[in-house]
């Protein structure tokens, strides 16, 4: 196999500290979770005393001040030990970079340093009854009164927003403007008129919590919006082509690891007087899945790479989600076929990662949505963009 020259001695030794902090912390717990629709909040506490919190952000605010290769080490060990409650992720990499990268001095003061801790839980809240990913269309409004706004509307299907102490609402500070009246604000835990409703529950991702949230009049400090009014959209475009990247760094480690299972799997089980792992079918449909893992690696490895020095576009981006999480759907079909009866049943890692794996080809930008961006990149269709 390639080398994965991205990854240091120093990622290496950060992995292992992972993986320890997983076998510890969360994998004990796992079912537990499940059961429950949601992890406990003091794995969070002890996530943040270890350091697996904000690695890309500055030391000054609480972070490591490493690159997303850090990021993409624990995205990679929590997907492998099937911890899919764990919402780090979005917490670290989506909704702390759109602070540190829009925010004001006194915004990063506020919110990185106790987030870095694991005091307060961030969340992000852009999809709403009706929209899907169609950000232009969002129908909460943020209506300027004085020193505050106040915002009316509902959000859902938002990770982490059961724990949520801080919350970048997407909203619209001008519902004429279309894209250029979408702008996003911090809304706080304990704001009146801000409401948590019911945990969803999911076909997978079980322990992960996700809910709607509601705002009815609620009134946000002017001084809560981040980066500029009517900017939001752009923000929003910036940082998509990373959160889709994480989906396809996602799918490659957790098809990687049901391999792994299976293999384990095929070798011990018997059938017809011999392990089912020597029988031609099993060993070439195995063959087949890891070509495609590897493959998908090593395009994935390219555009962290791509992304640490500044230069993942949105097509790029778009390709990877696209290709791994439809990738992943199909190496995981295949490894709960070749577990048989067995690969339907929960307690069994691959049914849980099989469950886990079917909304990536949905959230981040649907498989459809990732065809329509790499399509007008190619000069083709709607809205397209000529080759340079």
């Amino acid at each position: 196999m390639i080398e994965r020259s991205i990854f240091t001695e120093d990622h290496t030794l950060f992995r292992d500290m992972v993986r320890r902090f997983l076998d510890e912390h969360a994998k004990p717990f796992h079912e537990k979770w499940e059961a429950q629709g949601y992890v406990d909040r003091d794995v969070w506490l002890k996530a943040g005393e270890q350091g697996l919190l904000l690695p890309t952000v500055a030391p000054e605010y609480g972070g490591a001040g490493a690159t997303e290769a850090m990021s993409a080490v624990l995205i990679e060990e929590v997907a492998r030990a099937n911890t899919s409650g764990l919402g780090f992720g979005l917490h670290n990499d989506i909704v702390a970079p759109y602070i540190d990268t829009y925010g004001t001095e006194a915004q990063k003061k506020k919110y990185l340093p106790a987030m870095a801790r694991g005091e307060k839980i961030g969340a992000i809240a852009m999809t709403e009854p009706g929209t899907g990913s169609d950000l232009q269309g969002v129908r909460t409004t943020a209506r300027r009164e004085g020193d505050h706004y106040v915002i009316n509307g509902s959000k859902t299907f938002i990770t982490n927003g059961y724990h949520a102490d801080l919350v970048i609402v997407v909203t619209k500070t001008d519902m004429a403007a279309g894209a250029k009246g979408v702008s996003l604000i911090i809304v706080e835990e304990g704001m009146p008129g801000f409401r948590k409703g019911k945990r969803l529950k999911k076909m997978g991702l079980k322990s992960q919590d996700t809910s709607e949230l509601f705002f009815d009049g609620v009134r946000v400090p002017a001084e809560n919006l981040l980066g500029k009014e009517g900017e939001g959209f752009v923000y929003l475009m910036q940082k998509l082509p990373w959160e889709r990247l994480q989906i396809a760094i996602t799918a490659h480690a957790s098809a990687q690891a049901q391999i792994d299972n299976t293999v384990q799997y095929v070798q011990d089980r018997k059938a017809f007087g011999a392990p089912i792992g020597e029988f031609q079918n099993t060993r070439y449909k195995l063959a087949e899945c890891q070509t495609e893992v590897e493959v998908g690696r090593v395009f994935v490895d390219k555009c962290l790479e791509m992304q640490i020095e500044g230069r993942l576009d949105s097509a790029t981006a778009s390709m990877a989600k696209l290709w791994l999480s439809e990738m992943q759907g199909r190496v995981l079909d295949a490894c709960v076929q070749l577990h048989g009866g067995y690969g339907f049943m929960w307690e069994y890692p691959v049914a849980q990662a099989y469950a886990d794996a079917r909304v990536q080809r949905i959230y981040g930008g649907t498989s459809e949505i990732m065809k329509e961006l790499i399509s007008r990149q190619m000069g083709l269709g709607a809205g397209k963009k000529k080759p340079a």
